[in-house]
């Protein structure tokens, strides 16, 4: 506790040292900014030095969470000298992960691909006032100089959510660690009935009769976390507490759900400061592999399917239905596409893919219309439901935004009947397809070729 007053202390008075030699706002002329290593003998923290043009609140913001890490016994990234280095063919847009197994055999690997996380320790707010230990990640930030400083995304349009109440502020401990303003509970166990078939007998199982999410939130929960005292959003999903942890967090024997809730679970190393989370398949652009995951959502019913948080506080998100407009970016599941089968060589996809109220062995995989790398990206995604209108027997993988209008254009593809009543999209990705208003939130990690698929990068697994 004490190295840590000292350290917040040392970053604080360089900080108002470097604001003061700036003539406007501080983000320049912050060459070699190393004297933040080795405060009070908290050496390794090497991934603020060198941060030109990067704002002293970030430099401190940056130097707080590192140092948070290493104090908890995990390895804090380093821009300067990462731990890994990714090839062009694994493709990686979050250079602070520890380890991306790309194994996507689940007779071999039950969890299939899988990613490690650092893992930062923070403090909820529960309804009472009372406050207790979170844990959780990040994946986002909506300032170029911290996305760089802690090795994850950069998303500006998060900063749009500010001032919608789809945010929650945070504040610091006075030893470096965010409060955030609201909690999860994950101790519910996660259920669903499917439901039956639609009059004309083109859906079957989807929309589910019956959802409880493994997850919810309070009304205060919202994973776009202002930090302290800016204008700054950080994507901070909470994967674990005293109520339990994420359902995202594989079992090590596979993916029952008899122990989904176990804090003892070897993915979840609180004493390393890592997680290990299941990763998401997708497509875009014509590519597979649109590897992400999913922590949160503002619908029971995505919840629900694919494992996240219910947060109802992220409806108030500006504003579904639009883009570029607002914080969101919207993303395309179909309702009734192509179910699993050991016969169909083109894969399946669909979100009547979940066929029973057990943890499903397969996900949906949806469309997705651009990669982190776009500044228009976000990892707050608008769903935008499509429903084949053909035979099952003449329903096709969507691969594409490009493929999902032609086929809405000939009348294959309509938006789906449950969709949000109002007026389609009306931009470069669509002027056809209709929102439903339900919000996902899924950091997009890596988009691999091929050839890195069966393969492993540093340390997938908590040692």
């Amino acid at each position: 506790m004490k190295k840590m007053r000292l350290f917040y202390a040392a970053v604080l008075t360089l900080g108002i040292f470097l604001t003061s030699c700036d003539g406007e706002d501080g983000r320049n002329g912050i060459d070699g900014i190393d004297g933040v290593d080795g405060v009070d003998g908290v050496d390794g923290v090497d991934g603020v030095d060198g941060a030109d043009g990067i704002s002293p609140e970030m430099v401190n913001a940056a130097s707080l969470l590192l140092t948070s890490i290493e104090t908890d016994g995990g390895v804090p990234y380093n821009f300067d000298n990462p731990v890994l280095s990714f090839t062009e063919d694994q493709n990686v847009f979050l250079p602070s992960v520890l380890g991306i197994d790309y194994r996507i055999d689940r007779s071999v690997v039950p969890a299939g691909p899988t990613a490690r996380f650092p893992m930062f320790q923070g403090w909820e707010t529960l309804p009472d006032g009372s406050q207790r230990e979170g844990y959780y990640i990040i994946t986002e930030a909506s300032d170029r100089g911290l996305a760089r400083m802690l090795g994850v995304i950069f998303a500006p349009r998060m900063a749009d959510a500010i001032g919608s109440g789809g945010e929650q502020s945070s504040e610091w401990t006075e030893d470096g660690r965010l409060i955030f303003e609201g909690s999860v509970d994950f101790s519910p166990t996660r259920s669903l009935i499917p439901g039956g078939a639609s009059e004309d007998g083109l859906l079957i199982g989807f929309p589910p009769a019956e959802v409880n999410p493994g997850a919810i939130a309070d009304a205060n929960w919202s994973s776009y976390v202002v930090l302290p005292d800016t204008d700054v959003v950080i994507n901070a999903q909470l994967v674990a507490n005293s109520t339990g942890i994420h359902d995202r967090i594989p079992n090590p024997n596979g993916n029952s759900q008899a122990d989904e809730d176990d804090l003892n679970n070897p993915n979840l190393a609180i004493d390393q400061a890592s997680v290990v989370l299941q990763l998401l398949d997708g497509w875009q652009d014509g590519r597979p592999y649109y590897f992400h995951i999913v922590t949160d959502t503002s619908d029971p019913g995505p919840a629900t399917i694919e494992l996240g948080v219910y947060a109802p506080r992220l409806a108030q998100l500006p504003t579904f239905g639009l883009f570029p407009g607002g914080s969101m970016l919207p993303f395309s599941p179909t309702a009734n596409g192509i179910l699993p089968d050991a016969n169909n060589p083109n894969g399946f996809q669909g979100l009547n893919t979940p066929s029973s109220g057990e943890r499903q062995a397969n996900d949906p995989t949806n469309t997705f219309p651009i990669d982190p790398r776009d500044p228009a990206y976000s990892p707050m995604w608008d769903a935008h439901i499509t429903e084949f209108t053909v035979p099952v027997e003449e329903r096709v993988i969507l691969t594409s935004f490009e493929q999902i209008n032609e086929l809405l254009a000939d009348g294959t593809l309509i938006p789906f009947r449950g969709n949000a009543n109002g007026s389609p999209l009306s931009n470069s990705l669509s002027d056809l397809l209709t929102a439903t208003g339900a919000i996902i939130n899924c950091p997009v990690i890596t988009q691999p070729f091929p050839s890195a698929i069966g393969t492993q990068i540093g340390e997938p697994r908590n040692q």
